[in-house]
Formats: C-alpha cells, structure tokens, sequence
C-alpha cells in the first residue's frame, strides 16, 4: 500500500483531499520579492484558489486588488517576526491592516515576554488585538514560535490564546529555530480543539505528503511558501487516486 493510499483512509486528510488548496494560506514573505514576483504568485493563488494569501504589509493594497472578487482571504502578518513590538503598536498595526483590506491577521506573541513567564502580559496583548479584529469581522492567528518553548509553555500560551478571544495558534513564523513538525502539531492541536481553538502548522512545509501528515496530526490550516509546489502535486495525484 502507497504513502498516499495510507493516509487518505485516515478520516482527517479524506475530509480535506477533494479541496486541499483551500486550508492553504499561500506565503510571500521574502524580504528581498520584488512586486513582479507578487504579482506573478497572485495569478497562481487565483487559479489554485487557495484559503488565503498571505503578503507583507508593504505589498498589501496590492494584493488586495489582485485578489478582488476571488474569494481568496488576504493575510498579512503583526509584531514581525518576534513579536517585540509594544501592544500598543501591535493594536495599530491590526486596525491599519484591517483597513487596507486584509481578512485574516498573523500576530507573533512577544516571544521574550512568554519566555520570561509574563503569562498576564501576553494574554492581555492577544486580547487587545483579538478585540480589533472581531470587531472588523476579520481572524486572528497567533504565532507562538514553537521552536523556542518547552512543551508545558506550548501548552499554556495555547490555553491563553484560546481564553484571549483568538481564532488560531500558530507554530511558527518561518524566520525563527521552529519548523511545523507533528509533535508540535499534534501537542497544541490536544489542547486547541478541546477549547474551540484551530490549529496552523507553519515553517518548513514544502511537500504533499508534509500537509497531509500535519492535517492527520490536528492542523487546520496551513501556511506555506510553497503552496503553487504542493498545489501541483496534489493536483498530480489526484488524477491517479480514486
């Protein structure tokens, strides 16, 4: 029995195989894409009809005319890429985004404020930006940054986004230590879904049989630089998979 054959009996991944494009946030956040490459990716997001795209503040209002009318979702990202930003700044930044257009909001915990055990800290900043959000009708992802935590603060920085009025833990930004692994997946997908919470596995994903095993380990959603990639291989197997 194939790989493949394998894991679509898995309940999870068959519920997910006939539209996989749409649990993928397709990523442009290198610093050095030029607006031709933006665009050039646009096309692609369009015809593969991914959940959402998701594109530097800079590139935005851009984006957000490209994808006009597509029922692709326009993400972007807060407190990049470690979350030291001031609440305050934070705040600003969701409203402002919310304003040009975007759907959904990536915000980075302040990774020094959980590592230095400031639990109350980090759950009214996730608060403050939760409240911005669902006021404007968008979604709010918040990056944890699993790479630099122990199992027991993945745990209670899930509770905490769950408790602070967010719609998603996320694993990681791509630009730090962490990568989506199954563990990780599967650690804050136990203590996410209990509480109402989905799960988006991030950093590291490039393959088909990546998605599917992070799917078949709790992940909702997931964000990937490589989204056009996996989009051409799932519509690859398709045609051989009943």
């Amino acid at each position: 029995m194939s790989y493949l054959t394998h894991i679509l009996e898995l309940p999870r991944v068959r519920e997910v195989w006939d539209h996989l494009p749409k649990i993928i946030d397709h990523t442009l956040l290198d610093p050095s894409a030029p607006v031709e490459r933006v665009v050039k990716e646009c096309e692609k997001v369009r015809e593969y009809g991914f959940r959402a795209f998701c594109t530097t503040p800079y590139h935005l209002r851009k984006v957000r005319e490209y994808l006009r009318n597509t029922g692709v979702r326009l993400c972007t990202v807060v407190g990049f890429p470690h979350g030291y930003q001031p609440t305050e700044v934070k705040v600003r930044e969701a409203q402002l985004y919310l304003e040009w257009g975007a759907d959904d909001i990536d915000m980075v915990v302040n990774v020094q404020a959980l590592k230095s055990g400031e639990w109350e800290y980090v759950e009214q900043e996730i608060r403050a930006v939760a409240e911005v959000v669902r006021e404007r009708g968008g979604v709010l992802k918040v990056i944890i940054e699993t790479g630099y935590l122990t199992d027991e603060e993945k745990r209670r920085v899930t509770e905490i986004i769950a408790r602070a009025g967010a719609h998603f833990v996320k694993t990681c930004t791509g630009f730090g230590p962490g990568r989506a692994n199954l563990h990780d997946v599967s650690l804050l997908a136990s203590v996410a879904h209990s509480l109402g919470l989905k799960v988006k596995a991030s950093g590291g994903i490039r393959h088909l049989e990546d998605v599917l095993a992070l799917v078949a380990a709790g992940a909702d959603v997931i964000g990937t630089s490589a989204g056009i990639t996996i989009a051409e291989e799932w519509r690859s197997a398709r045609r051989s998979t009943p």
